[in-house]
């Protein structure tokens, strides 16, 4: 029989079957999916076929087959720098939500992020949450980072979970659809989700004072049937995204601005850095390609090491 797989801890699967019956279940042997190196080969939202052994009194599922997905979102492994971690598959939709402070989420994050969902052809939308708690400063720094995404093709929405400031809106571009939930520890994921669907529940934690962190309330991501007709992929917080096994002449091409002027570059594989007449270089002169994602991508394309702000090797759960 068919299904999805709910929930991981890395040995044990929850799948939910085509006729809506959640098994509990594990893999025989070792499976190997074609072109992923990855420490868990099987992840939240693959779709899987398995079988049921009866063990005793208690009938256990066994996970035969792994179909072919969609699309898929990974970070590099802890422990296994040349390995990665598959967070979740088969999503139509991810919402990055972004704080300005309490805690802050700098460029370099975002756009790691929206570089690698582009390179798995994952649809992103940009949530600026907690605006009610903002002050003038902080609400014009939204105001500029819109100006930087929205021109080049981002969604972006300001919200207020306490408030139910656009919280329709989700519900609106999530119905029908696998979304998943991602952000530093802290931005407010959990609140936001139970607002969305108060039948939920799901558990909270205040800030921590003293690093500005949240204190982490989700160990593994985990997927949830919404009342709407939608379900929800909820996952750790983030400390940092790294971007995972990307070849420098396509960097570019997940940078929807720069893949927009690569065409009236002088030369077919401009990686945009000191070659002449660079339509990228150009544009960011007369600012219509923005400083900030021009750094983003260089510091991509050098693989420079983050700051301890922007880590990229880390979720702020110790284990997966």
């Amino acid at each position: 029989m068919e299904g999805v797989v709910y929930k991981s801890t890395g040995s044990w699967y929850w799948v939910k079957t085509n006729e809506g019956v959640l098994h509990q279940c594990k893999i025989k042997g070792k499976f190997r999916i074609r072109g992923i190196k990855s420490t868990n080969p099987i992840a939240v939202g693959d779709r899987v076929v398995i079988e049921l052994e009866k063990k005793g009194d208690e009938e256990i599922g066994i996970i035969k087959t792994i179909k072919e997905r969609n699309n898929y979102i990974v970070r590099k492994s802890v422990n296994l720098s040349k390995q990665t971690h598959v967070i979740a598959a088969n999503l139509d939709v991810v919402f990055l939500l972004i704080t300005i402070n309490n805690p802050p989420t700098f460029t370099t994050f975002i756009d790691r992020f929206l570089v690698a969902a582009q390179a798995y052809r994952i649809k992103v939308v940009l949530i600026f949450n907690k605006i009610d708690a903002y002050e003038i400063e902080e609400s014009a720094e939204v105001l500029y980072l819109k100006d930087i995404y929205e021109p080049i093709g981002y969604t972006c929405l300001e919200v207020s979970a306490t408030q139910n400031k656009n919280v329709a809106s989700i519900k609106a571009l999530m119905k029908g659809k696998t979304a998943m939930f991602v952000g530093h520890s802290g931005v407010g994921k959990t609140t936001l989700v139970n607002a969305i669907d108060p039948n939920l529940n799901l558990k909270t934690q205040e800030i921590s004072a003293q690093h500005k962190q949240g204190q982490h309330t989700t160990t593994f991501a985990e997927m949830f049937d919404l009342s709407f007709g939608a379900r929800i992929i909820d996952t750790p917080g983030i400390k940092g995204f790294g971007v995972v096994d990307m070849d420098k002449y396509e960097l570019g091409d997940y940078f929807p601005e720069f893949f927009k002027r690569k065409q009236h570059c002088k030369f077919n594989d401009c990686l945009h850095l000191k070659e002449p007449k660079c339509a990228v270089k150009e544009a960011l002169e007369t600012e219509e390609i923005s400083w900030s994602r021009y750094k983003s991508y260089l510091q991509i394309l050098e693989a420079e090491e983050e700051s301890e702000h922007y880590r990229t090797d880390i979720w702020d759960e110790d284990k997966l």
